[in-house]
């Protein structure tokens, strides 16, 4: 059978160093391997589609099963995995997070002392983007920097320009996964999906006042740096496979970016010397690339553990709200109101009221009740319809292609009904003025129908900001702990993700005509898809400030500067209203304004890096995946416990343990102490409890001793945390334990 494979090969496998053997060179000897193995170089350059010639060592090919098993043979072969699927997982925001202030920029905000970005460089691997968008126009940027060294692939008329000073696309993995050719259409870094371009601007794209949605979130779009250049990497199909994930982060290294955001992601985490994302993100960080990644949207339904991008080299981020929210409510006729959602999508006159009608009532003949009832395609009469606001239930098909089918046959509105009352949705845009209800709601509008001769209603849609209590963790949300490492807290950080405006690939006309009669350039999108752009753009911002502090310092920053509490000064929440943990938003909330001056950071190197996977029982072959020389793991057993994390996670704690963990000052000298919140029925201890700095970049070590309570007998996870302060600047880590019940 054949299918398509990653092959990769021991940094030191050559007998040149890739650096001199040069990128033909390197192709020349991919060539030779797998025709060795084949019996024909011909052969082996047929098959072999992808040659990682850059900081990746290794190549993408169609293979049989017994050549497979031939590659995996050779000594030089570190290991040949399947070319595996990953899965795609603003107006208001930023203000939300500190660094505007009702439509100024205060003398305080991150944006100010980091010149909004000014020439760091953020690459986006994602559907692509669409050049032609305002978030990326380039109207007084000044020479790309010089060293940046990628390209535009100027196919489908894609053209750069200073700010979007890359564009290109990766799609062999996706053909040979396929088993056959792609036609021409699929040869371009154009954005045809939305997803890319709504990321991109969201880290990286400029002001651009007036942005909306179909009149929802109405302001000022920009991105999280937005003086920042820009370049995007097409990886993402109809899906996003392993082998044009790797040759994206090969590219992108070469290129010279500065942060690299990835909101795509397995939906199940497997080793990491498997995973194209944890193999490309090491070499990116390895080169001083901050790497940011979404938890993905597995949070309802699936329970913990669902965070993908897990690996410790890389930024985490899951999804919460912001304080703004869309009310679509209904009123009737007999001035009875109920809360709906929807975005603005041209509010009918205002309180003029129009005739209501049950879509059953209004079934096209030969068309069956139940299809009727949840306004199928062609189920409806025009007759019966025509300017009138249909009533209809949810489920079999899209609430969007419903709302298509009412503005098709002449209706002017939609109330649209959960069928259980444990339903939940979020608003979203339609074709028509709609009402998304409750289903107890919607039994009562039902009932008024059938009570009254003849029912009339109107629908008030309006964005709301501040209304709400926030941030609240988004219900899709991916959680922890961390099916692969459970010792390394996932996800790391969380920020805005639900209802994020931002540019967008411009609809079909036909559609924006039945919408509101233009070409759509901007879209509200929900996901950790769109919480991770939020912390790569903040990256983005560090990185322009602090250019010498490496990504685990960035890192570092970001996460112990969060918050846990919300606007109403409660503990962060879960969508169903219970307290939110750890394993819901990390080390909490994302607060721009305080990162850039976090007084002390936990650093990490490649070295630490390379000793957590010798802890985790590496060996040499699979050590070589991720370094160029052989790597000795130090003969004294590593604890995994001792990776200098931003926080501290002790998963089966059986008595007592000692862990320790070394902060650096990235600010003014000081004396800090420590403040410890102990997780329940866990006993804490610091030593020592204060740490004096005196010079910048001077390193400290302190230990932690924890211990399970002879009393406690619980096996579920508790959660505390400690804080180091010297009354300007607090450095808190989150602690997660769970005793091991079972050695008692």
């Amino acid at each position: 059978m054949v299918q398509s494979y990653v092959v990769y090969l021991g940094r030191n496998s050559h007998t040149s160093k890739p650096s001199t053997l040069g990128n033909d060179g390197m192709t020349e000897s991919y060539y030779d391997l797998l025709g060795s193995c084949l019996k024909s170089k011909e052969k082996a350059k047929e098959a072999i589609f992808y040659s990682y010639t850059s900081h990746i060592n290794g190549f993408a090919a169609t293979l049989e099963d017994d050549e497979v098993d031939q590659l995996s043979n050779r000594p030089e072969v570190v290991s040949v995995f399947p070319n595996e699927v990953n899965q795609l997982h603003t107006t208001r925001s930023w203000e939300f997070l500190g660094l505007e202030r009702n439509g100024q920029i205060p003398a305080d905000s991150i944006w100010l002392k980091a010149r909004f970005g000014e020439d760091v460089i953020i690459g986006n691997l994602d559907t692509g983007v669409w050049p032609e968008s305002e978030s990326f126009d380039d109207e007084g940027m000044g020479p790309i920097p010089t060293r940046w060294k990628g390209y535009c692939e100027t196919n489908d008329g894609v053209k750069c320009n200073r700010k979007l000073i890359g564009a290109r696309y990766f799609n062999k993995g996706y053909e040979a996964a396929l088993g056959r050719p792609l036609d021409s259409s699929n040869n371009t870094a154009r954005d045809t999906n939305g997803h890319g371009t709504h990321t991109l601007s969201t880290a990286g794209g400029r002001f651009v006042s007036g942005a909306n949605f179909l009149g929802s979130a109405y302001g000022t779009a920009k991105g999280g740096s937005p003086n920042a250049r820009v370049a995007s990497y097409k990886v993402c199909w109809t899906r996003c496979y392993d082998a044009d994930i790797l040759a994206a982060f090969d590219a992108a290294i070469q290129d010279g970016v500065d942060i690299l955001s990835l909101s795509l992601g397995r939906a199940l985490e497997i080793p990491y010397f498997r995973s194209g994302i944890a193999i490309g993100s090491f070499q990116a960080v390895m080169n001083g690339i901050l790497v940011v990644c979404s938890a993905g949207n597995s949070g309802q339904g699936l329970g913990f553990g669902t965070t993908s991008n897990v690996a410790p080299w890389v930024i985490t981020v899951a999804a919460s709200t912001i304080d703004r929210e869309f009310p679509s409510n209904v009123v009737l006729g007999n001035n009875k109101e109920f809360k709906g959602t929807s975005f603005n999508t041209n509010n009918l006159s205002a309180r003029k009221y129009y005739p209501i009608v049950y879509s059953v009532d209004a079934k096209a003949a030969n068309v069956s009740a139940q299809l009727a009832q949840i306004c199928y395609p062609e189920s409806l009469d025009p007759t019966k319809v025509r300017g009138k606001i249909v009533y209809c239930l949810r489920g079999m098909i899209p609430d969007v292609e419903k709302s298509l089918v009412v503005a098709q046959t002449g209706g002017v509105g939609m109330i649209l009904a959960h069928q259980s009352a444990d339903s939940s949705s979020m608003p979203r845009g339609f074709f028509v003025p709609t009402s998304l209800v409750s289903a107890i709601d919607g039994l009562s509008v039902l009932s008024y129908i059938y009570s009254t001769k003849s029912p009339v209603a109107y629908i008030s849609g309006s964005t709301e900001i501040g209304k709400v209590v926030a941030p609240v963790m988004a219900s899709f949300s991916s959680t922890g702990p961390n099916e692969i490492t459970p010792e390394i807290l996932k996800p790391d950080i969380t920020a805005p993700g639900v209802h994020i405006l931002a540019a967008y690939t411009k609809a079909p006309r036909r559609l924006s005509r039945l919408i509101d009669r233009r070409p759509l350039s901007f879209n509200i999108i929900s996901g950790t898809s769109m919480s991770c752009p939020h912390v790569s753009g903040i990256a983005g911002l560090l990185k322009t400030m602090h250019p010498d502090w490496s990504p685990a310092a960035i890192k570092s920053a970001i996460m112990t500067t969060a918050r846990t509490s919300s606007n109403a000064r409660q503990p962060i929440a879960k969508a169903s209203a219970a307290e939110a943990t750890p394993f819901n938003y990390g080390s909490g909330h994302l607060r721009p304004n305080r990162a850039m001056d976090p007084g002390l950071v936990y650093d990490l190197t490649t070295t630490d890096y390379l000793n957590f996977l010798c802890s985790i029982g590496y060996n040499a072959t699979q050590m070589s995946i991720f370094i160029e020389e052989p790597y000795d793991c130090p003969p004294k057993n590593i604890s995994l416990l001792n990776l200098n994390y931003p926080s501290i996670t002790v998963p089966n704690l059986s008595g007592n343990v000692t862990l320790t963990r070394t902060l650096k000052n990235v600010g003014t000298p000081g004396l800090y102490t420590v403040r410890v919140k102990k997780p329940d029925g866990i006993l804490v201890k610091v030593e020592p409890e204060s740490l004096k700095f005196s010079k910048r970049n001077e390193e400290k070590t302190f230990k932690v001793m924890l211990e399970a309570k002879d009393d406690w007998f619980s096996s579920s996870y508790v959660f505390g945390g400690l804080t180091w302060s010297d009354g300007v600047h607090h450095v808190k880590s989150p602690i997660v334990v769970r005793k091991n019940t079972t050695s008692n």
